[in-house]
């Protein structure tokens, strides 16, 4: 135990928290037990969050930050509150990331990747995520994340590769993995295909070239087709027409030169073609063009390759004749602009106007993406998609904020086909093999194959990697042991709520679901919770390119991991961007650091107060020996309670495994509960009940009180401030721990982080307890003197008179409270049936239940100036009126101005009638007939 004397004045984070973080640890807080869990016949509920896997090449950002303490909130919650809780950690092995790290090493030493060969490459990369891979991780500890780090997992570790080549030959068992000649998204700069959700739009300024293609056979005529990409030209196959557009329907059938190498090629009709969009006419490039490739699929149409991987134009493959000297070895950018030269030359350029559109570029190195012609390894998304839906319209799994949700089903109903295999070194190679000698069909294998099974000749492994996302799908259920039905897999799977960003919702967390349904048979998590974005001032995202990021160690550093935590969750709206200042830490952060410090000092004069002895028990006083105050502060207890558990919600849906539409988006609501949880400790425990026990306690123990009154005030004042902080402890963990040593009677060992979460003592928050009510009134009246001292400018050190004019029903109420009124608003208060008249004026506060306020104001001001003031006050305000309510009733100006303009002018009016209304009262009150 802490003894109370030994609070410092006060809190150094720097100092306390990472030994608290420590004791948590060494004390096995975040150890989860699979035999605990009631799947296995355990007496808790298990809870289990798994951790978005930071990649291997990351260091902490304010992403992770506000990403990883709402994870943290969440699984300290359930912890307190009894369940068996786990949280998963773990890293990404991150494909094409960290081979760009890797590759840009070796550029600098004047080496490629092919220069060191694959296997040297390999285990390069291998080192550098040895001495990287976990720094994340420590980083994460340093803000307080709680995870079971005895499970900690990596997606490229023996344990979860074997999982992912389970899932490989099981899908392809299934018929749901093929290989497939086909037009995919390729980054010539990482040199890779990537999937669709990884060709991410961006919004571009371009330009539309307007060519004109003359018929073969009567070149009088032409077709003008309009395109964003001229480079793409000398892949023409065909140009469409709808076969129902009368313009082009008797040219079905004919060709028309290709200009500058004036290849004939066809015109066909297709439905794909919209007349009403641009020329009606489109040409047709197979190889480079995911929706011409199938127009030419349909018309048996070539698939001429006429760009290199590194988007070089050449003659790659079907493609004769077709890249002429002079922009064959041109980059596609610069040949752009030689065709269009070229175009202008020959008279085919019609025209060129700025054409605003999307344009996809790599989600990691935002290099323009090229459609490509490439074989690739696909998985059949429909078949998986299918009861994904099913199970999120049956209930069973929910999508926070709601906006989000038609998103996710949108896109599950649309979904494409997955492109899974990415041409790198780094990552999980593709289980397949192929016999060279005998030609047969491939051999997917969940073990090395060493020789071909039908002719025993040698085999060669697939070049290809597998898309990072192809192990990262599994990760609910790989991390906890699939495909061996282990203890953690049955006492933890499903899990519960995953916290991510709204940018993975298909990358990751659709197809996570696709994933456990087809190996599981039931979803992996009931609740996708996704935070909104970290902000600049300015409001954008904040990233390495732009210099806007905030380092949260730095943070950290300055004012504490508490301090961090409490700014980024007091500000998170369900789904709101947070906005940070990357200029101004102290500013930023001010929110949090004020916080910490204001809870210290409450602490610190609370804890003083109650002494250095341990309280007895709340439980052990009846409850007639309760105060007005008792009773007011334990109801204000169970009502942050419940206000607390409100806004966090339910911890899981119902036994049906499903969320009731009630339910459906309840809950997680943390700027709400972290609002409940610093209202009840500060408005209420500090500000409040802790005043009243002054008289109570200690010194400033008033006389004629019961010998044990001061027992129960500390009894009562413990058991709150205990309360206070199991609420707050999930947000502010370490601060609350510090402090919640220090109460008195603290046995060795015992720590907040797995302490009960508080429960209600009554059902009904005190609002049937009428002494709650009585004590309302007390508080209605030191506000109301206190209003009356702020409104007269009454100096803090005056002590002022006030009466108390009440009937005979709260009569005994303020005659009981007459002295703790006066105490906390530095009056000296009496009690009549009958008001005063009080010469030089009164203020007068209606306090309900027929009970009046009155203060007289003789002595307190000089009422003949504060009367010539408030005067003058009112003639300024009533001429400031006049002039604005004749500008709103001038029709001139409030038909012609902004809307806006006369909504701030109407507003205005408002506000100084009820200033004036304000002003007026007091005239009354103070000067009378003067």
């Amino acid at each position: 135990m802490i003894e109370s004397k030994d609070i410092p004045p006060q809190y150094d984070a720097a100092d306390t928290e990472p030994a608290i973080y420590d004791a948590w640890r060494d004390a096995g807080v975040f150890t989860a037990d699979p035999d605990a869990s009631v799947r296995r016949g355990g007496p808790r509920a298990p809870f289990t969050i798994v951790i978005p896997p930071p990649n291997v090449t990351a260091v902490l950002h304010m992403g992770h930050g506000l990403n990883n303490t709402v994870q943290d909130v969440i699984v300290r919650w359930r912890r307190m509150a009894a369940d068996e809780t786990l949280w998963v950690p773990g890293t990404d092995h991150a494909g094409i990331a960290t081979q760009n790290v890797i590759e840009k090493q070796l550029a600098r030493e004047g080496l490629s990747r092919y220069d060191v060969g694959r296997e040297a490459f390999v285990a390069r990369t291998k080192e550098f995520v040895a001495d990287t891979g976990c720094v994340i991780l420590k980083q994460l500890e340093a803000i307080g994340c709680s995870c079971d780090w005895t499970r900690t997992a990596y997606t490229l570790s023996p344990e979860l590769s074997r999982a992912v080549r389970e899932a490989f030959v099981r899908l392809w068992e299934r018929g749901l993995i093929y290989k497939g000649h086909r037009v995919i998204h390729w980054c010539p700069r990482c040199m890779t295909s990537l999937s669709d959700e990884e060709a991410e739009f961006h919004d571009a300024q371009g330009q539309l070239y307007h060519i004109s293609y003359p018929l073969r056979d009567d070149p009088t005529r032409r077709l003008t087709v309009a395109t964003t990409r001229p480079e793409t030209m000398l892949g023409d196959v065909a140009v469409a027409v709808n076969p129902d557009d009368e313009r082009y329907r008797d040219l079905i059938g004919q060709y028309v030169l290709l200009p500058i190498v004036h290849i004939p090629i066809p015109v066909v009709g297709d439905a794909y073609t919209d007349p009403t969009f641009g020329t009606g006419v489109v040409k047709i490039t197979p190889a480079h063009d995911a929706n011409d490739f199938e127009v030419g699929q349909r018309h048996g149409l070539p698939q001429p390759v006429i760009m290199t991987a590194d988007a070089v134009m050449d003659e790659v493959s079907d493609a004769a004749g077709r890249v002429p000297d002079g922009i064959r070895g041109l980059d596609r950018d610069a040949a752009r602009e030689r065709i269009v030269a070229l175009l202008g030359a020959a008279g085919r350029l019609e025209k060129v106007e700025a054409h605003p559109h999307a344009v996809r570029r790599c989600y990691r190195c935002e290099t323009v993406v090229e459609p490509r012609l490439s074989d690739q390894w696909f998985v059949r998304m429909a078949p998986l998609a299918a009861p994904a839906l099913a199970a999120h319209r049956r209930g069973e799994t929910r999508v926070l904020p709601e906006r989000w949700d038609a998103v996710y089903v949108n896109w599950l109903e649309g979904i494409r086909d997955w492109n899974i295999s990415r041409q790198l070194w780094w990552g999980h190679r593709i289980p397949v093999w192929y016999c060279d000698a005998c030609g047969g069909e491939p051999i997917v294998s969940r073990t090395d194959v060493e020789s071909c099974p039908t002719c025993g000749g040698p085999v060669r492994q697939d070049d290809d990697v597998l898309d990072t996302w192809f192990s990262s799908w599994l990760w609910p259920i790989s991390t906890l042991g699939w495909p061996d039905e282990t203890a953690a897999l049955e006492a933890f799977y499903p899990t519960d709520v995953l916290v991510t960003a709204p940018e993975i919702l298909f990358f990751w967390v659709a197809r996570m679901i696709m994933a456990g349904l087809e190996f599981k048979g039931r979803v992996p998590f009931h609740t996708v919770y996704l935070t909104g974005t970290v902000r600049d001032a300015q409001h954008r995202k904040m990233s390495k390119s732009l210099g806007n990021g905030i380092d949260p160690l730095d943070v950290v550093a300055l004012y504490g991991a508490d301090a961090l935590r409490w700014t980024v969750i007091a500000g998170l709206g369900m789904g709101a961007d947070v906005i940070l200042d990357h200029r101004d830490l102290e500013k930023s952060f001010a929110t949090g650091r004020n916080f910490c410090t204001k809870l210290w000092n409450i602490g610190r004069f609370l804890l003083t107060n109650v002494g250095d002895a341990p309280a007895a028990p709340l439980a052990g006083f009846v409850p007639s020996r309760l105060t007005r105050a008792d009773r007011w502060i334990l109801a204000r207890l169970d009502m942050a309670i419940a206000e607390c558990d409100g806004a966090l919600g339910p911890a899981r849906p119902d036994t049906s495994g499903r969320w009731a539409e009630a339910e459906r988006f309840a809950g997680l609501r943390l700027n709400e509960y972290a609002e409940a949880a610093r209202r009840f400790t500060w408005d209420e425990l500090a500000a409040w009940y802790l005043e009243s026990t002054k008289g109570r306690m200690g010194p400033e123990r008033s006389e004629g009180l019961a010998a044990d009154d001061a027992q129960v005030a500390r009894a009562v004042l413990t058991h709150c401030f205990d309360q206070a902080l199991r609420l707050l402890h999930p947000i502010v963990p370490c601060i609350t721990e510090a402090l919640w040593q220090r109460i008195p009677g603290r046995a060795p060992g015992e720590l907040l982080a797995r302490a009960p979460w508080p429960t209600l003592r009554t059902g009904d928050a005190g609002a049937t307890d009428v002494r709650v009510a009585e004590f309302e009134l007390v508080r209605a009246t030191v506000d109301g003197l206190r209003r009356v001292r702020s409104d007269y400018a009454v100096p803090p050190s005056t002590w002022v008179d006030a009466m108390v004019v009440t009937g005979t029903d709260t009569r005994a109420v303020f005659d009981e409270e007459a002295a703790l009124i006066g105490r906390l608003a530095r009056a000296r208060v009496t009690v009549s049936n009958a008001a005063p008249t009080a010469a030089g004026g009164a203020a007068h506060v209606v306090l309900g239940r027929g009970a009046e306020l009155v203060v007289p104001l003789g002595g307190l001001v000089d009422v003949e100036k504060e009367c010539a003031k408030l005067a003058k006050e009112v003639a300024e305000l009533d001429k400031q009126l006049g002039a604005l309510r004749g500008r709103l009733a001038n029709n001139g100006f409030v038909s012609r101005a902004p809307a806006h303009v006369v909504n701030a002018e109407r507003q205005k009016e408002r506000d100084w009638s009820a200033r004036r209304e304000q002003l007026a009262g007091k005239v009354a009150t103070l000067c009378g007939g003067r």
